[in-house]
C-alpha cells in the first residue's frame, strides 16, 4: 500500500505541536509562516505561480517606484539549470524539490527622475513578504536565501549595473523531513523570534 505525502506529513505530525505563541494577538497568516526546506518536486501550475507574483505586485514602496523585479523558473524547463546553478551545494540538497526558483533584484534608483532610492531594498523586502505570505495563505513554502553566487547571477541573468541582486526563493509543495539529510531533518521546525524589549526602543537608541 502506497502513502501520499500528505498522509505522511499528517502521520509524521500527529500527536505534535510545532504551534508558535504570540506575544501579542496577531494574523496566524505572519504566526504561522516559516521557512522548511523540504518540499516535494511537484511544478506549480502557472495561475499559483502569478497569484504570488500579483501578491508581491501590490507591496507598498517610496514614491510608488515598485523596484523589485523577479526573474524565475520552473521546474522542467530550459531556464531551470541556470538559475538552480547559482545556488550552493548546500541549498542544492533541498532545493532540487523546488517547483520554482526565483532570483529577486531591485532597482537603486528612482525611475521618475533617475536618482538613487535610498529605500529600493527596504521596498523589495516588503513585496517578498507580500509573496511569503501569499504562498503561506495557499499551503506552499516560500524559502528566502542568501547562499547562491551573486556576481554569477549578475552575469548569467544578464543584469545590469542599477539593479541590486537581493536574494533567491525556492517555492514548493511541502514534503515529508524524511526528504532531507539528517542534519537538515532537525532543523525542520518552526523557530522562535526575539522578544519585543530586545527589538523596540521608545525615544532613542538603546544597546539590549
Amino acid at each position: 500500500m502506497t502513502i501520499s505525502i500528505e498522509d505522511s506529513i499528517n502521520k509524521e505530525n500527529k500527536g505534535k505541536t510545532f504551534e508558535r505563541n504570540s506575544a501579542f494577538k496577531i494574523n496566524s497568516i505572519i504566526l504561522n509562516r516559516w521557512s522548511p526546506r523540504s518540499m516535494t518536486g511537484e511544478e506549480l501550475d502557472n495561475d499559483t505561480l502569478m497569484s504570488l507574483f500579483e501578491a508581491a505586485r501590490w507591496a507598498p514602496s517610496s514614491f510608488n517606484n515598485q523596484p523589485w523585479r523577479f526573474i524565475y523558473a520552473k521546474r522542467n524547463t530550459k531556464y531551470w539549470d541556470t538559475i538552480f546553478d547559482l545556488l550552493v551545494e548546500s541549498n542544492k540538497v533541498w532545493a532540487k524539490n523546488a517547483g520554482i526558483l526565483i532570483v529577486v533584484i531591485s532597482n537603486k534608483n528612482f525611475e521618475y527622475n533617475g536618482k538613487f532610492s535610498i529605500t529600493h531594498q527596504y521596498d523589495a523586502g516588503a513585496a517578498w513578504e507580500n509573496l511569503a505570505l501569499e504562498a503561506t495563505s495557499r499551503g506552499l513554502i516560500a524559502h528566502g536565501m542568501q547562499g547562491f553566487d551573486y556576481q554569477k547571477a549578475r552575469d548569467r541573468l544578464e543584469i545590469p549595473e542599477d539593479f541590486d541582486v537581493m536574494a533567491m526563493i525556492a517555492i514548493g509543495k511541502k514534503g515529508p523531513k524524511e526528504n532531507l539529510p539528517p542534519n537538515l531533518q532537525q532543523k525542520e521546525n518552526p523557530n522562535d523570534r526575539k522578544p519585543l524589549n530586545e527589538i523596540i526602543m521608545e525615544g532613542s537608541f538603546k544597546r539590549t
